[in-house]
């Protein structure tokens, strides 16, 4: 099977099949597999001189051993290849966990509480309903690029080798790519590295999503809000996706009982929030992940 038509297979496995509980309650996930490596290197090198060295050659290590991986699988044929990478991407696990914000929201502020604060990392316990859903949003659009365009497009170029050092990579960010004092020198190789592999899928994110909005918003104004983001990949699907649906984005949050006075995206959109603009959001999401699907299948018949 072509790379194309191996893709197409696994964006439609994985739109159908998601996460199913059934299976990932008897098997450990891929990326919980990559937590723990990520986690038993960083518990046993993390200490001492040199953390930017050791963080670099940890992270080396945890890449090439993905590549393995991924390059052994490959070797096993086209339905290996297939589910593999359906299993690596996240479309339909966040379209089902936005989703669930929008339906608890329908209950109340406080569910919708609770359902967001399983994907979002700020604190979530004084949110207003406008909190809630512009977090949903946020989470959404920013998630769409990390766990569905930047694998799709690390797939494409190099198969399911260059997918699994894609999300290798990724979880270490998540893991320990932060700036706090056990993490900013060991973690700073993984943070670099996620921005690289997800700099070129992010600004793809933003130019789908402008290419799919009616009225098309500004591209100018979308980049200049992208570049207020606190993160250099981030800002470019809010900002997009804040322009598509007409909401303002970002702004002032909370974290560990600290509130962070971010600059809004879009400041002129819709600021009263609520479960519609969620619905509207994941509307967004499945038109270009229909596109992607489209040009895959297209890509397969060249």
């Amino acid at each position: 099977m072509s790379i194309p038509f191996c893709l197409a297979l696994a964006l439609v496995l994985d739109a159908v099949m998601g996460e199913p509980r059934w299976m990932w309650t008897r098997v450990a996930h891929p990326a919980i597999v990559m937590g723990r490596m990520i986690r038993a290197l960083e518990q046993k090198f993390n200490t001492g001189q040199a953390r930017h060295l050791k963080g670099f050659l940890t992270l080396t290590a945890l890449g090439l051993c993905a590549v393995l991986v991924g390059a052994a699988l490959s070797s096993l044929g086209g339905v290996v290849t297939v589910c593999a990478a359906a299993i690596l991407f996240a479309h339909r696990s966040l379209i089902d966990h936005v989703a669930a914000v929008a339906d608890a929201l329908l209950l109340s502020v406080g569910d919708g509480r609770v359902a967001v604060s399983m994907i979002v990392g700020r604190d979530t316990g004084a949110m207003t309903q406008t909190d809630v859903a512009r977090a949903a949003i946020e989470s959404g659009a920013e998630n769409f690029s990390d766990g569905v365009i930047a694998p799709v497009f690390w797939f494409a170029v190099a198969g399911l080798p260059g997918l699994a050092l894609y999300k290798m990579v990724n979880t270490a960010d998540s893991m320990i790519g932060y700036r706090t004092s056990r993490y900013a020198a060991f973690g700073w190789a993984a943070a670099r590295a996620d921005d690289v592999m997800n700099f070129v899928p992010a600004r793809i994110t933003a130019f789908l999503i402008w290419a799919l909005s009616s009225p098309k918003p500004q591209w100018d104004a979308i980049a200049q809000d992208a570049r207020l983001h606190r993160s250099p990949n981030a800002g470019w699907p809010e900002s997009a996706m804040a322009r598509a649906i007409n909401v303002a984005l970002a702004g002032p949050r909370s974290y560990h009982g600290r509130v962070e006075d971010h600059p809004f995206v879009h400041p002129t959109g819709q600021r009263d929030l609520g479960p519609d603009d969620i619905h509207a959001t994941l509307r967004v999401l499945w038109r270009v992940w229909f596109v992607v699907l489209a040009l895959a299948g297209v890509a397969s018949l060249i």
